[in-house]
């Protein structure tokens, strides 16, 4: 299903999260003053050179289910424009029959939309899940060469009472040196820069309503 690459971040957030939640504890630092930094570990996962091209890969395996609930929208679409506008010519039994028809395939667009949400979400829960074990052990590597103790996500500061970050000066931030040492470690090249005047992805398709 085709989706823009911030919104398949937006979605995956989740996913970063408990993946993140699930690695394993850093080993016990040495004693002395602590050297913190911090880290939106969300962006660093989406921002990924790997993550982005698997993301655009899985935008394409969508797409002809993308194209199909399409169809059958705009099928939906005209069967239901052509009921109102021959309803009053057409026998009691006629317009049942055409009524049923097209709220059977809104129901069946309804269940290949649902299915096919369902099976994205999946696929990309699987896909993140895989990448953000991964940038955490760039992450526990790159925090321990260079002498960080205590690394703070400043992601999960929405789902925290107290935010975990208050303010943090650029020098701490370790986001962009974490994706860069990531992207080394992938040998994942960037995925290719949209061509000048490409259209926009579009968002995910909705469900047809029920008429």
């Amino acid at each position: 299903m085709k989706r823009s690459l911030a919104l398949i971040v937006t979605l995956a957030s989740g996913f970063v999260l408990s993946a993140a939640a699930q690695t394993p504890a850093a080993p016990a630092a040495p004693a002395g003053p602590a050297k913190i930094a911090v880290i939106a570990f969300q962006a660093a996962v989406g921002n990924t050179n790997e993550f982005q091209r698997k993301a655009g890969d899985l935008q394409k395996t969508f797409e002809p289910r993308e194209a199909q609930l399409k169809a059958l929208g705009e099928e939906i679409d005209t069967l239901t424009k052509q009921l109102q506008a021959q309803g009053d010519k057409l026998s009691d039994a006629e317009r049942a029959s055409r009524a049923k028809t097209i709220d059977e395939k809104t129901k069946q667009a309804k269940r290949m939309f649902e299915d096919a949400q369902n099976d994205f979400q999946q696929a990309m829960g699987e896909m993140t899940n895989t990448i953000s074990s991964k940038v955490y052990d760039v992450l526990a590597t790159y925090a321990a060469q260079q002498g960080y103790t205590v690394v703070l996500d400043e992601s999960q500061q929405a789902q925290q009472a107290i935010p975990v970050v208050l303010w943090a000066s650029p020098p701490t931030d370790i986001t962009r040196a974490v994706i860069d040492a990531y992207n080394v470690k992938s040998g994942v090249p960037a995925p290719p820069a949209p061509a000048a005047g490409a259209a926009a992805p579009k968002p995910a398709p909705k469900a047809p309503a029920a008429h």
